[in-house]
């Protein structure tokens, strides 16, 4: 089987706002399960470094941008497969920029998880890079 094509998801860089990225996690959470919170909520935390180049910046801006929109490759409203176009482009951005990650920004992250699961779910986030279809949060 192969792999869907990425979309545009840099199209999608002027419908992120922070306002908005927090009302759809919080909305999300749940549904989406703990690997695609996570890889948004990294992606999310790096905009805050000043150690990510603008290039990136932008690239995580696009991305962030596309799992806002309303308007993806696989509506989000379309139950088990509506998110994983989302995760897709998170876990590919998520893996673009992964060497400038700080531990801060993994620590932050996961403490905001603890938001909306317990530990058992947030077992998943450890294993935010894996390929077992199984394991895969839609």
């Amino acid at each position: 089987m192969q792999a869907p094509e990425l979309p545009d998801f840099m199209s999608y860089k002027d419908k992120f706002n922070k306002t908005a990225f927090i009302e759809k996690i919080a909305r999300i959470a749940k549904r989406s399960g703990a690997k695609l919170v996570y890889a948004a909520l990294i992606l999310y935390y790096t905009l805050e470094s000043d150690k990510v180049s603008m290039k990136d910046k932008a690239i995580i801006i696009g991305a962030l941008g596309y799992l806002i929109s309303p308007l993806d490759v696989i509506p989000d409203a379309i139950p088990i497969a509506g998110l994983t176009d989302d995760i897709a482009v998170l876990i590919y951005v998520v893996k673009k920029i992964w060497g400038e990650v700080s531990d801060d920004v993994k620590v932050k992250a996961k403490e905001k998880m603890k938001l909306w699961f317990d530990e058992e779910e947030m077992r998943d986030a450890d294993n935010l890079f894996s390929n077992d279809r199984t394991e895969d949060p839609v």
